[in-house]
């Protein structure tokens, strides 16, 4: 009996091995024993999913192309950058003028007044019976010399007579330190009796509308000695060049 329970006990034993080899056998080929995918992925691998234009895997298991990168930068990024620094430069010049548009650094041309100009009177050989105006720029800006000066000798009552002829084709301007020229006809005819002495001159500026005159005060000059005068003469238009003054 004792020998039969050991030789059953053997087998069971042996039987078991078997079991166990079997079963190990199976797990090494893959093939048995084997869990089927999780779903949601592809050989084994996780599936990848691209952020951008295209999703999937490509032969060697990276993202495929650019699939993983976004195909545009956030909005807040985008419209960084894109800010125009024109349009936006229009202001004021160093003196306080407005400049435009854009922004140049110039600033806008002024009016020639007593305060931004010096005006000098001289009497000249030619042509005879003649004085001669000079304006000269000392602001530090450009100024438009308008017009004619419009003169008061003495206490006269009306402005000395305008010539018309001496229109210039377009308004003188004058840059810092340049100048502008009128010349004055003091008598338009010698033989008569209607003469004055004159002893002042008063320069008032004339506005962009030549009805009336600017600045805050007219410039006070002494006329030469022995200089007379008459209602038949006149004072030219402002000019760029002394000769084109003097041929009136």
């Amino acid at each position: 009996m004792r020998d039969n329970r050991i030789r059953t006990t053997a087998l069971a034993a042996t039987a078991l091995l078997a079991a166990l080899s079997l079963t190990a056998c199976s797990g090494d080929d893959g093939k048995a024993g084997a869990a089927a995918p999780a779903a949601g992925t592809t050989s084994g691998r996780p599936q990848v999913t691209g952020t951008g234009t295209g999703t999937g895997t490509g032969t060697n298991g990276k993202p495929a192309g650019n699939a993983a990168r976004p195909t545009a930068r956030p909005a807040s990024v985008a419209s960084q950058g894109s800010t125009s620094n024109t349009g936006s430069n229009a202001g004021s010049g160093k003196d306080g003028s407005a400049t435009g548009g854009s922004n140049t650094g110039r600033p806008a041309t002024a009016t020639c007044i007593g305060e931004n100009t010096e005006v000098t009177l001289t009497k000249v050989s030619r042509p005879i019976n003649h004085l001669l105006l000079t304006m000269t720029n000392t602001g530090s800006r450009a100024c438009n010399a308008y017009h004619a000066p419009k003169l008061r000798f003495d206490d006269a009552q009306a402005v000395f007579p305008i010539l018309g002829d001496s229109r210039p084709q377009a308004v003188v301007t004058l840059a810092p330190g340049r100048s502008a020229y009128a010349a004055i006809l003091l008598t338009g005819d010698v033989e008569t009796n209607d003469q004055y002495k004159g002893s002042h001159l008063s320069v008032h500026f004339s506005a962009k509308d030549p009805s009336g005159s600017t600045g805050t005060v007219p410039d006070e000059l002494t006329l030469p000695a022995d200089t007379y005068w008459d209602d038949k003469g006149f004072v030219t238009y402002w000019q760029s060049d002394m000769a084109d003054a003097l041929t009136y």
